[in-house]
């Protein structure tokens, strides 16, 4: 993440500084551009580091924990993009997780609070 911040924060410094610069404030302007050209030179340079190797993500699952109540319980479905598709659910009452194969079913019931959590009729 740090090499798309020295990059944002380049490009953004060599546009504001363009705009000072138009603008008449001609010191201001090149030391910001400057400053953005540098930030941008900077954030080219260094290399991006991946933290999680494949396996790490493919094991993820969420923190089992109970979730806040928010007027009405929650819960939370994480549904993996690449295979195998896996969904994880936590259930917000009781903070059971369980992962189940495939997309997200049409309705689930906690087997640990016996609490129906969505039933999509179809």
């Amino acid at each position: 993440m740090t090499k798309e911040n020295f990059l944002i924060t380049g490009l953004v410094c060599i546009v504001f500084g363009g705009f000072l610069t138009v603008g008449g404030l001609w010191a201001m302007g090149f030391t910001v551009g400057l400053f953005g050209v540098v930030f941008f030179v900077v954030g080219m340079t260094l290399n991006r580091q991946g933290s999680l190797t494949p396996e790490e993500v493919a094991a993820w699952s969420p923190e089992q924990a109970p979730l806040p109540d928010a007027g009405r319980f929650m819960y939370r479905v994480d549904v993996t993009l690449d295979d195998p598709v896996r969904s994880s659910i936590l259930c917000g009452p009781c903070g059971h997780l369980e992962v189940v194969e495939g997309p997200r079913p049409a309705a689930y019931r906690c087997p640990a609070c016996d609490r129906p959590l969505w039933d999509e009729e179809e």
